[in-house]
């Protein structure tokens, strides 16, 4: 598939069907993510893989969206602070940076194999960090649910280029 035909494709769902998704497809996703480009490569990330299978309650204290428990997964990104690349002068790190670029990478991949994903920034870090037992230098920075759609494409909506870009 060409790549902006993935970009198109994707979309954010909010509804997924109970079957178990194929070791394989799992493993490519997440292969897709450690391949993602980061910071003087430092990869100051861990991946977290979630079974939703009998810990709906658990779960939904990080997120309570019933959709976020259908799938069989849940993926999960936290950054290793203190990890990251810190440019020179003004001390900037890039690990927040570098964990959207490793999640947008795990999304397409997951898109291309036919499955969904919803980006959710909107959780509790707290009940994250309880729920899965977070080392202490682990900052959960963004969830997904992990599974086949059960729902369909929404139309999206986005900004004319025009209004993006900006040529000097």
């Amino acid at each position: 598939m060409a790549l902006l035909d993935l970009f198109t494709k994707r979309y954010a769902v909010r509804a997924y069907k109970p079957d178990e998704v194929e070791h394989e497809k799992l493993q490519l996703v997440l292969e897709a993510a450690r391949l993602a480009p980061t910071a003087a490569n430092r990869q100051a990330f861990k991946l977290i893989v979630i079974k939703t299978a009998g810990r709906h309650e658990e779960l939904k204290q990080i997120y309570a969206k019933d959709w976020f428990v259908q799938p069989p997964y849940i993926l999960g990104i936290a950054l290793v602070k203190g990890a990251d690349w810190e440019r020179r002068g003004d001390q900037k790190t890039y690990g927040e940076v570098d964990v959207g670029i490793v999640f947008d990478h795990l999304v397409l991949e997951a898109s291309e194999l036919g499955l969904g994903t919803c980006w959710i920034g909107a959780f509790d870090p707290a009940a994250a960090t309880r729920v899965l037992q977070l080392e202490p230098n682990w900052e959960p920075l963004a969830f997904t649910p992990l599974g086949y759609p059960a729902d369909e494409k929404t139309r999206k909506i986005r900004k004319p280029l025009a209004d993006l870009v900006v040529y000097r």
